[in-house]
């Protein structure tokens, strides 16, 4: 069957960059939350360091690969840590759904337009 819009294909890096640059900015506003709590652990802010670089390696397009695999487990711990709580399914953990979706398609997909890592 053939495609509706076979003109958007060109336009396929797009989808890539944008993931790229939503989920570098989910991160940097997380580490942001999480190192302006006043009652945040040293653990606490040694995370939000970690998901800093992370959010901003995926928005300059460096390593991408490398810092998608970090969401992804970043992101597995927290719905593991929901699941413990047995708050699994509700809407925070289907954020937690969606966010692991787009990092593993990161992984697929590579970096996108503007992004400094090459395909091999």
């Amino acid at each position: 069957m053939l495609s509706t819009f076979p003109t958007l294909f060109s336009y396929q890096e797009l989808a890539p960059f944008l993931i790229r640059i939503t989920l570098g900015v989910i991160f940097l506003f997380w580490a942001y939350k999480a190192i302006r709590k006043a009652d945040s652990t040293r653990s606490q802010k040694i995370i939000a360091a970690i998901e800093a670089i992370i959010g901003l390696l995926l928005i300059v397009g460096m390593r991408v690969q490398v810092a998608a695999l970090a969401a992804i487990i970043d992101l597995i711990v927290r719905l593991i840590e929901r699941a413990k709580n047995k708050a699994f399914l509700t809407d925070g953990v289907n954020y937690y759904l969606i966010i692991l979706v787009m990092a593993i398609s990161l992984m697929v997909l590579g970096a996108g337009w503007w992004g400094f890592d090459l395909r091999l």
